[in-house]
């Protein structure tokens, strides 16, 4: 891997300024899987001196009165002013241990870790998918169509008896439930809107006729 390696979108800056547990710490992680690795942690020895000094603060002000305060100050001045290069070059030193956690695609350039990366191809698996698994993902995509063309047929077939010009109220006009199509509302019972058709033929009776308009056969 090239020693120009940048992590400018997969990394995470785990660095504390302040306090005892002051130090250096990055988090990097790999573009396709999501896995994270740490880089080792570094204490950052400016800000600990100061911490200790600041613990003794109060001891310092009975025994030395403003010059405590001073000596304090001073410690907090030089462990903020090298905080900023010290971690610049433990940033260096985690991008140099990381080269070997991680892999960059020739083409995607994104940053991979070993179980994302196609050594044989020397690209991410991503770019340069596994051919095994690839093999096994398009059968199975190829046994789910096969299922899915087979119920849309049996669909169709079992369409071939429904009417599609029969008229339906899918929402109860008195309690508002839905019908699904039914002659009557599973809610409340209420007789749905249907179409009646003569049994002699086949007209369309109105609902409240006694007899069918086409044929006057009685309802």
């Amino acid at each position: 891997m090239s020693s120009e390696i940048y992590f400018s979108n997969n990394y995470r800056d785990l660095c504390e300024r302040n306090g005892t547990g002051a130090g250096f710490q990055f988090e990097f992680s790999c573009s396709r899987c999501y896995d994270t690795w740490r880089s080792p942690f570094e204490p950052y020895t400016g800000e600990r001196a100061a911490s200790w000094l600041r613990k003794g603060t109060d001891l310092a002000w009975s025994m030395l009165g403003s010059a405590g305060r001073g000596v304090t100050s001073a410690a907090d001045g030089l462990a903020g002013a090298g905080f900023g290069q010290a971690r610049d070059r433990a940033f260096e030193r985690a991008i140099s241990t990381a080269e070997g956690h991680f892999n960059r695609c020739a083409r995607c350039t994104h940053y991979v870790c070993g179980r994302c990366w196609n050594a044989a191809q020397g690209l991410c698996f991503n770019c340069a998918p596994d051919t095994a698994a690839e093999a096994m993902a398009a059968q199975q995509r190829g046994q789910n169509d096969m299922a899915s063309q087979r119920a849309y047929a049996a669909g169709q077939q079992a369409g071939q008896a429904y009417d599609p010009t029969r008229p339906r109220q899918l929402v109860c006009p008195q309690c508002r439930t839905e019908t699904h199509g039914s002659a009557y509302c599973p809610g409340c019972g209420h007789h749905l809107a249907q179409t009646t058709q003569c049994g002699s033929c086949s007209a369309v009776v109105p609902d409240g006729a006694a007899f069918c308009p086409g044929c006057g056969t009685r309802r």
